[in-house]
């Protein structure tokens, strides 16, 4: 089947804008090991970031006032070196910060005080719930996760989480990965966050901010499930066929840098799992050292793009931030 080049479907280069968020992959280790995982994270992962690179990264932090969020994310980025020292630096330094969390990690041996310490430090916390309902969230992430997921967020209710403006819950809703080729796209996010919102409050008594709707993007594990069911090409031209040139302004690879754990920079996590690098003007790929080194983050002019490109701008579009138009 034939994919037409994400650069040539938008006809002009992907250019990069001012950089106002750092999204920080901290490493492979996490306490799950989710079917639709593009970072293919386990517990038995154990790539995570060095001391030299979390100084690197503390500096930029400290350096850069133009650097508005700092993203941290993993596996479970709890789990890996150099998480609270990133996130003390942040608050020091007056950035909003995010916390991708699977929610689970509360529950595991040496976390327990997660839930303190996120609202101490006011992190905004970015966790996945991929359904409301228990057998579909059990089904693509292991069984009791959910009760686990949902114990987790009366904990962050009980601290303030989805009803103090400083501490923002939010949830992520991403589809089961395909089994066919009756593909779909993610539903309206509007809807589904009043969906999730009315059953969970009435079923259980919770609350949280927004909904955020991901596509999964054929990577990772993703990736190898497609593959293995012969689905990978179809459902890249299933994305194609749904491309929306609409969601182009608000991607969130334009004011991004994402950076792994041995210090290399990305234009977005997608990127990063595919080991396809930023570029410098000089075609070299970027490092946190040559960052600093040059005193500037916009040394990227134009976005690394590829084929999986399409699962971002597909309908509604999609993001860490959820949907885009």
């Amino acid at each position: 089947m034939n994919i037409t080049p994400f650069s040539v479907k938008l006809q002009t280069p992907l250019t990069k804008r001012k950089i106002t968020v750092l999204q920080i992959n901290l490493g492979r280790k996490c306490n799950l090991a989710c079917g639709h995982c593009h970072v293919e994270a386990s517990p038995h992962r154990t790539e995570e970031l060095s001391p030299e690179i979390c100084q690197q990264i503390i500096e930029l932090i400290e350096r850069f006032p133009e650097i508005e969020t700092v993203d941290l994310t993993g596996g479970a980025p709890e789990m890996n070196s150099g998480f609270r020292s990133i996130v003390e630096a942040s608050r020091r330094a007056g950035k909003e910060i995010i916390v991708r969390s699977n929610l689970t990690i509360f529950f595991h041996a040496g976390y327990e005080d997660l839930p303190e310490y996120f609202a101490n430090h006011q992190l905004r916390v970015v966790a996945s719930l991929p359904c409301y309902l228990e057998d579909n969230v059990d089904k693509q992430r292991g069984k009791g996760v959910y009760k686990d997921s949902i114990e987790a967020i009366r904990k962050l209710n009980q601290l303030g989480y989805g009803n103090d403006p400083n501490l923002i819950l939010d949830l992520v809703f991403n589809p089961q990965i395909p089994k066919s080729d009756r593909f779909s796209l993610t539903p309206d996010q509007a809807k589904l966050e009043r969906d999730y919102k009315e059953y969970l409050q009435e079923h259980f008594g919770i609350t949280f901010n927004h909904l955020y709707t991901i596509t999964n993007l054929p990577i990772g594990r993703t990736k190898h499930h497609l593959k293995h069911q012969n689905l990978y090409f179809s459902y890249l031209q299933f994305l194609e066929s749904n491309y929306n040139p609409g969601t182009i302004e608000r991607l969130m690879c334009r004011n991004e840098l994402s950076i792994d754990y041995l210090g290399n920079v990305y234009d977005c996590d997608f990127n990063q799992m595919e080991n396809l690098p930023a570029i410098t003007a000089d075609g070299e790929a970027l490092t946190v050292a040559k960052l600093l080194e040059a005193g500037s983050l916009d040394l990227v002019s134009e976005v690394q793009t590829a084929p999986y490109c399409y699962g971002c701008t597909a309908g509604s579009g999609s993001s860490c931030g959820g949907s885009l138009v």
